[in-house]
């Protein structure tokens, strides 16, 4: 029998009986995967650092400094953040681990270290999840919270509750677009992406995807998970803004033809920061894998170069190093 959705709500634009859809257009064509592979293999994509990738970490990279105790903000590589709000630690899509891939051998490479590793943590209270890709759901990152905070909290999108789960979490979370939890002082909106989902070659789409609000002592914060760019984003501030921080991807975007649909590119990244009203953004999605066809070091560079063009404050929206942290004290 056909697996059947059983969170399936007729009345909402991204459901379906077989799974979740985005509400836009797809804009991938039967064949366009093929082409894509076939097309970068013939021009030997992605290219290393214009310095190589040692020159690249000692630029961009950094171990994590988790000493004090105000409250700040932890860019760790690629989508990951680390949240320090009251004392208490929220982590966004850890993945720690050596590959992005289901498989030890085989799969996407880091390239840059780790910032820090779970048993350095000194508390952790809640991890969110924004879908189920492995460069944003990584089983050997979760199975080291479990083993070391065996009471965090997990927020996820609507359908991976039962994954996380099987694997031993006692407090798990699940939520639609717009949906919302409060865990003490923290309340946590999940809110719409352009994506998709896929662990396996069958649950394609039967989980969901999505970003995520963080409001919390003065901070209200914009995490949007994997999305390729839409005007329908522009409700999120909307219902949820204004924001004072957001954390918007500029990597994994090329070639755009491919991957417009899924993946924002600097362009994309600033007009979405322009129509947020400017917040402090961190640039993700970036630095640590080789998902598409551009050099590690061209997110970085791009965005400065187009932040310029378009006479934007770079101190607003600029690349960070990876393992380097912001206090969140007054925050505007």
């Amino acid at each position: 029998m056909a697996w059947q959705n059983p969170w399936y709500d007729p009345q909402k634009a991204h459901h379906t009986p077989e799974g979740f859809r985005n509400p836009e257009q797809d804009l991938r064509q039967p064949g366009d995967l093929q082409r894509w592979r076939k097309e970068r293999k013939a021009q030997g994509l992605p290219f290393p650092p214009a310095q190589g990738y040692d020159a690249f970490i000692r630029q961009w990279w950094q171990p994590a400094d988790l000493s004090g105790e105000e409250d700040a903000v932890w860019w760790l590589g690629h989508a990951c953040l680390l949240l320090r709000t009251s004392g208490k630690y929220t982590l966004i899509d850890p993945a720690l681990a050596s590959r992005a891939s289901p498989l030890q051998f085989y799969g996407p490479q880091r390239k840059t270290p780790a910032a820090l590793k779970v048993e350095d943590l000194p508390a952790l209270d809640r991890v969110l999840i924004s879908h189920s890709h492995y460069d944003h759901l990584d089983w050997p990152t979760i199975k080291l919270i479990l083993r070391h905070f065996p009471d965090v909290h997990f927020v996820v999108p609507l359908g991976l509750a039962p994954w996380f789960k099987k694997r031993g979490a006692k407090k798990v979370t699940q939520l639609d677009w717009w949906e919302s939890v409060t865990d003490r002082e923290m309340q946590i909106f999940a809110v719409p992406a352009r994506h998709w989902s896929m662990r396996t070659p069958w649950d394609r789409n039967r989980s969901l995807w999505c970003g995520w609000v963080v409001k919390s002592q003065g901070v209200n914060f914009w995490f949007s998970g994997d999305s390729g760019y839409s005007e329908s984003l522009l409700e999120i501030p909307r219902r949820l803004g204004p924001f004072n921080l957001a954390a918007l991807p500029t990597g994994a975007y090329a070639p755009q033809w491919f991957m417009r649909g899924q993946h924002m590119d600097p362009d994309e990244a600033i007009s979405l920061h322009q129509a947020l009203g400017q917040p402090v953004t961190i640039p993700i999605h970036w630095g640590v894998f080789e998902l598409a066809d551009e050099s590690l070091d061209e997110p970085p560079r791009v965005l400065s170069e187009k932040m310029q063009t378009a006479k934007l404050d770079e101190r607003r929206f600029s690349a960070w190093k990876i393992g380097a942290r912001m206090p969140l004290k007054n925050i505007n």
